[in-house]
């Protein structure tokens, strides 16, 4: 008996241990500086386990995640989950929740379970690494039937690379903020304007502009970017293949530092079936603009022997990031030809007509439900206005994604109405290269994070009084854009872009207790102040203890990174 219980013992703790291990995923990365060559000149990079971008994480829903990250860099660096609901300590932002960043030669272990399902990314949460390369796909498939049936799967990721290191741009930067802007008006344009539109209106629009010391060319703060689809460059030509008939999941992720695109696939129309991670509504479009850091989900179903080619074009028209889909590997689809480049006018300055219209409605709250469809269609690329953001040059019978095209598949937990309004005011000079938050950066003295109670239910209105869209993501918790669907089934984002001179609102239910970050995720600038923080309550918390000072020392301590 003692000789059975002998051998039982082991053989339990070994089984015992294996079922703690069952729904663990283990990963192993290595974050160092390497020489690469995408341009034809070799530069010093960021790579992860030796690759730009690093590798695609898979795990499952209700797995607990493990990741091993080793700095082999001269300087700290961090991993943020990026869309990922995980406890604060995990998400990955030196000096927030406790996390104080992995210093040269340490590994860090990040350990959490995965709550959720969909398609998300991972980056550097630490100076400008993550232009220089340091990001990668994250896929956490569902742990029952995925309501997304497709015969293949492939991530098709969006980046941006630059000759400079991201140090070098963001000094760029700030030296002139028209930097890297090559597409400057000349007195030919000018010329050109007057035959328009006669001389006195070409005089006061240049004025106008000059007075704000601005470019109606400044789509971009960065330009001479190459742009890569899972890190090959348009002559490179990453491929997926398929076969006729079969129905394939792509799933698109901007991981670029400050490139918005325009993205479609020539000849085949694209149903969206997820919008950051989260699923929506199936909606089919010929294409959509794709801001920084959010990803969608699409299913292709190409009927015949064809290459495809997947087009995002940067909305400077400065490039293009292609790909094909083929039957077999070395086929090319038709190339594409640059689409006529818009100018701002006005309104994406917030001078318009249409923006004063904005402007009342984020003021007046009795009145707030009654526009929130008017902004819903406000942000879609398919009707006219006079805002030349807004011009996609989508061709005539094309239909575009729209925000308002967005409704989640399941209903949402909470449909409270929201107890009070936060208006998030979106500012910047140019002229210096600062961007603030309510008028303050994140490294100001008096920075003060905005305090949540647990479980409050608030409407967060973004206002963008400047001429640039801003990606405003939010760490820890998914948004519910109000774009204009029915209160059930507002779509989830961790990624609203906010058009130049508009605003958009989104509901947030503060459910989840700690710090996070929410900034603009174009990536100088937050660097250069965008920046702020949201602390919610622990469930038992005192409202009236705010603990400010602590949470500016942490804002203070989290800029030094940056």
């Amino acid at each position: 008996m003692n000789i059975i219980r002998f051998w039982l013992t082991p053989l339990l703790a070994t089984l015992l241990s294996f079922s703690a291990l069952a729904n663990q995923t283990e990963y192993s990365l290595i974050i160092e500086s390497q020489p690469v060559n995408l341009t034809g000149k070799t530069v010093d990079r960021i790579t992860i386990n030796g690759t730009i971008p690093g590798p695609v994480l898979h795990f499952t829903e209700g797995d607990e995640a493990v990741i091993h990250v080793t700095n082999k860099l001269d300087e700290p660096t961090s991993v943020h989950w990026h869309g990922l609901l995980l406890p604060p300590k995990m998400d990955g932002v030196p000096g927030m929740g406790g996390f104080s960043g992995i210093a040269p030669g340490e590994t860090f272990t990040y350990r959490f379970p995965l709550r959720q399902n969909g398609t998300y990314w991972y980056h550097a949460h630490s100076g400008t690494q993550e232009q220089d390369g340091h990001y990668a796909g994250l896929v956490i498939h569902p742990k029952d039937d995925s309501p997304v049936q497709a015969d293949r799967d492939y991530v098709v990721l969006i980046s941006d690379f630059h000759e400079h290191s991201g140090q070098r741009i963001m000094q760029n930067l700030k030296k002139s903020p028209h930097y890297y802007n090559y597409a400057q008006r000349t007195v030919g344009d000018f010329m050109a304007d007057v035959r328009e539109q006669g001389f006195a209106n070409a005089w006061q629009n240049t004025k106008a502009w000059g007075q704000m010391r601005m470019s109606p060319t400044d789509l971009a703060d960065v330009s001479g970017y190459t742009f890569l689809i899972n890190g090959k460059t348009p002559e490179q030509n990453w491929t997926g293949l398929f076969t006729p008939g079969e129905r394939i999941r792509l799933r698109f992720i901007n991981a670029s530092a400050m490139s918005i695109y325009d993205l479609r696939i020539t000849g085949l129309p694209m149903t969206v079936v997820q919008a950051d991670g989260q699923y929506v509504e199936p909606v089919t479009v010929d294409e959509l603009r794709f801001s920084v850091a959010e990803t969608y989900d699409v299913i292709v179903q190409p009927q015949v022997a064809e290459a495809f080619t997947i087009v995002a074009e940067s909305i400077d028209r400065a490039g293009f990031a292609l790909a094909t889909l083929a039957p077999q590997a070395g086929m090319r689809g038709p190339q594409p030809t640059h689409r006529s480049r818009a100018l701002l006018t006005m309104t994406d300055m917030g001078h318009g007509d249409h923006a004063e219209h904005q402007d009342h409605s984020a003021h007046d709250h009795h009145d707030h439900h009654s526009h929130h469809g008017h902004h819903g269609h406000d942000v879609s690329h398919t009707e006219t206005t006079d805002s030349g953001w807004a011009q996609a040059g989508t061709p005539e019978g094309h239909t575009a994604l729209s925000y308002a095209d967005l409704r989640s598949l399941t209903t949402q937990a909470d449909t409270r109405p929201a107890s009070r309004d936060i208006v998030v005011t979106l500012d910047g000079s140019m002229e210096r290269f600062i961007w603030t938050l309510n008028g303050k950066k994140f490294s100001d003295p008096d920075f003060r994070p905005i305090q949540l109670a647990y479980n409050e239910r608030v409407r967060i209105i973004f206002k963008n009084n400047t001429m640039m869209a801003h990606p405003m993501h939010l760490h820890g918790m998914f948004m519910q854009l109000e774009n204009g669907q029915d209160p059930d089934y507002l779509p989830n984002k961790h990624v609203v872009n906010v058009p130049p001179g508009q605003q958009l609102s989104v509901l947030l239910t503060a459910d989840e207790p700690g710090e996070w970050m929410f900034h603009c995720h174009l990536l100088y600038h937050m660097a250069a102040g965008m920046m702020g923080v949201m602390v919610v309550a622990e469930p038992d918390a005192d409202p009236t203890d705010t603990h400010a000072d602590h949470h500016q020392h942490h804002g203070g301590h989290h800029h030094g990174h940056h």
